[in-house]
């Protein structure tokens, strides 16, 4: 394996897991190739994040298990043949793997079944996580006789809060890796300040972006979103001209070598500055991202810091001419939700949503509560309150979505918060973003990364001009 902490770190994860859990047997599966159109033309390879917190490295084909009740820990993998060496070059032996993250048992794959098999047959309690992989639904069919439709409801919950409660509160070594990403993050996003210009495409901007990342061996946290529109949040289409007087969205994050994640958003004008309308709805934002920040604290739900940041959002449409009422209530029934459709932020670290794989329910809200089904409030990722060691973003935004503005009007939704006959002169807005990374301490709340992103106008402006 290929080590990213010492060994120590690795053994003393898997020995509080087990303590937490307290019986049973661990199931993890890791992750294989997958190809995308044929089977040698492969996906980038990534390792499951949970496997590489309890076992370290990038290896395809691997399972492993923490018998808890007999006390072993194995993985199980094939050793390379002369036909993978050909193609991949000399590697240290599994068992020499291993052995750098404190494992000293290592079986062939094809005696995983086995293994299992003998564990049911003791009455053994088999712990698996819910998987998010075809391969993965079939393999733990093969391995447990569960039908795919049942095996996120069988899923163990104990085996899914034991290893959210660590993983959401970052040591400081974890920390140090992940300041890494979000400062080559830092520079994906400087570079797309000197790039947006009139006249280039959005992939051209992307390639920008990117190239600062790949040159610094690093790779992308998620999908690269590069746009002009930004009223559309998920957008990974390139081909857009940029023009004189739109505002260009960048959503980019890096992935370090030990595959922790940064995840910034930054917004800025095409033309050397923004239009006076543009800057007025930009410095709003920034009073919403503030309103969001100067709440961070341990202890208090990060739902209210999405409050407080959505009353400041309805504080300012309101003193536009957009909303109109009480802003406190219009930010608590949802109202805001027409310009703010989603949550103000989420985990991250090795996942740049942190174990969504694993639930939201869990990672995001605290034991007895549940996530709303209401729009906004139910794209909120995490509401839970902040303990120390929790790294989080924080992205609040302002976007002017044509259909959205359409449909509630017709439905005629939260007519006395919102001033639907002023809302078309607006629909040509599109939308803007920033976002920051931060970790809860025991005192309060620090900005992540030791590089400045931009975030005032006046520093957006400098970076365009670098």
């Amino acid at each position: 394996m290929n080590n990213l902490f010492s060994k120590e770190t690795y053994i003393q994860r898997r020995q509080q897991l087990k303590q937490t859990v307290g019986s049973g047997l661990l199931l993890f599966l890791g992750n294989d190739e997958v190809g995308m159109n044929y089977a040698d033309n492969g996906y980038r390879y990534r390792q499951d994040s949970s496997f590489l917190y309890f076992f370290g490295g990038d290896y395809a084909g691997l399972a492993a298990v923490i018998d808890i009740d007999n006390d072993k820990e194995i993985i199980f993998g094939n050793e390379l043949t002369i036909d993978d060496i050909v193609w991949m070059g000399t590697q240290p032996t599994i068992r020499e793997k291993c052995e750098l993250v404190g494992i000293t048992h290592t079986l062939p794959l094809a005696q995983l079944a086995a293994y299992i098999k003998n564990a049911q047959a003791k009455g053994q309690t088999i712990h698996f996580l819910p998987p998010y992989r075809g391969a993965h639904q079939v393999w733990l069919q093969e391995l447990l006789g569960i039908n795919p439709a049942e095996q996120a409801a069988k899923a163990s919950v104990p085996f899914i809060k034991a290893i959210v409660d660590m993983r959401n509160h970052k040591t400081e070594e974890e920390i140090v890796e992940i300041e890494k990403a979000i400062d080559v993050s830092v520079d994906m996003h400087l570079a797309a300040y000197r790039t947006a210009r009139p006249g280039v495409t959005e992939a051209y901007v992307r390639s920008a972006v990117e190239a600062a990342m790949y040159s610094q061996g690093y790779e992308k946290s998620f999908p690269t979103i590069a746009t002009i529109n930004g009223q559309t949040l998920h957008n990974h289409h390139y081909l857009n001209t940029l023009r004189a007087g739109d505002i260009f969205l960048l959503d980019a994050g890096s992935e370090s070598p030990t595959h922790y994640a940064g995840d910034l958003s930054s917004s800025m004008p095409v033309s050397e500055t923004f239009t006076e309308r543009q800057a007025m709805i930009y410095n709003l934002h920034l009073a919403t991202f503030k309103a969001a920040v100067d709440t961070l604290a341990p202890g208090v739900p990060f739902r209210e810091a999405h409050i407080n940041s959505a009353i400041r959002l309805c504080e300012g449409m309101k003193e536009i001419g957009l909303m109109k009422g009480d802003p406190v209530e219009a930010a608590n029934i949802g109202a805001y939700a027409i310009f703010f459709p989603c949550g103000l932020g989420h985990m991250m670290g090795l996942d740049v949503h942190d174990m969504e794989n694993l639930g939201e329910q869990y990672v995001g809200y605290a034991e007895g509560t549940k996530k709303s089904t209401q729009f906004g409030f139910k794209s909120l990722r995490l509401a839970r309150p902040l303990e120390p060691g929790f790294v989080f973003t924080v992205e609040p935004g302002i976007y002017f979505i044509p259909e959205l503005i359409d449909k509630w009007r017709a439905e005629r939704q939260f007519t006395d918060f919102i001033c639907y006959d002023r809302l078309d002169a607006w629909k040509d807005f599109s939308g803007l973003r920033n976002e920051l990374n931060y970790l809860i301490t025991s005192d309060g709340a620090r900005l992540l990364g030791h590089k400045k992103k931009p975030m005032s106008i006046e520093e957006v402006y400098a970076a365009k001009n670098a």
